[in-house]
């Protein structure tokens, strides 16, 4: 039996860039677009309704930009994995979408085949960066004084593999109140402010192998 396709919205003010997205991922095998939006706050009212795996999200928009709408999301229980598609890569951009919850952050410059391998990747809830913004996100952070702990690098690892923090919890025999504070800990030794970012340094420190 095959895997059912990924569910995907596309975000973006520009009708060319709009619909040039829609038609390139409807004739791609494993993807169906659900659903377009020209602005952020559209955005968050259409996954709403069609609950979609992933929402590839433009970031500077009139009216509701996305990062607002990447926030708005969060903060409504959306399951979605947003992976923000710009022409920007500037700090910010790149740190307020990444701290709002994005999954990913790639530039307009990508080939079709990085874009649809990094859609794929957001569905499985693995962090997707270019190397630029890859770049910027570790010149903000310093070399940790305090390495990780055998059980935080436990942690990071299963949040590296898309887990909840219930399901690591489940994994590891602990509680979820005690995967949040081992999560608190990582971002503070690692200098980031959330789940994606503390993967993303994790992965270009070596902490652990790529998947």
């Amino acid at each position: 039996m095959s895997e059912r396709p990924i569910r995907l919205i596309v975000v973006d003010d520009h009708p060319i860039v709009r619909d040039g997205l829609r038609g390139m991922f409807t004739g791609e095998p494993g993807f169906d677009v659900v659903g377009v939006a020209g602005d952020g706050a559209r955005a968050v009212s259409l996954a709403e309704q069609v609950r979609p795996d992933v929402i590839l999200m433009d970031l500077r928009m009139p009216g509701t930009d996305g990062v607002t709408a990447i926030r708005r999301l969060a903060e409504r229980g959306s399951t979605a994995r947003v992976l923000v598609l710009t022409t920007y890569d500037t700090d910010s951009d790149v740190l307020p979408a990444i701290e709002a919850g994005a999954t990913g952050y790639l530039l307009k410059d990508a080939m079709p085949e990085e874009l649809i391998r990094a859609v794929r990747a957001a569905a499985r809830g693995e962090a997707v960066l270019s190397p630029s913004v890859a770049t910027r996100l570790i010149g903000q952070v310093r070399a940790p004084s305090d390495p990780l702990s055998a059980r935080e690098l436990e942690v990071l690892a299963l949040i590296a593999r898309g887990s909840t923090n219930r399901e690591a919890a489940s994994r590891l025999f602990i509680s979820e109140a005690t995967v949040k504070s081992h999560l608190l800990h990582i971002y503070a030794k690692l200098g980031v402010n959330d789940r994606a970012a503390a993967v993303a340094v994790a992965f270009e420190r070596g902490l652990f192998p790529r998947p």
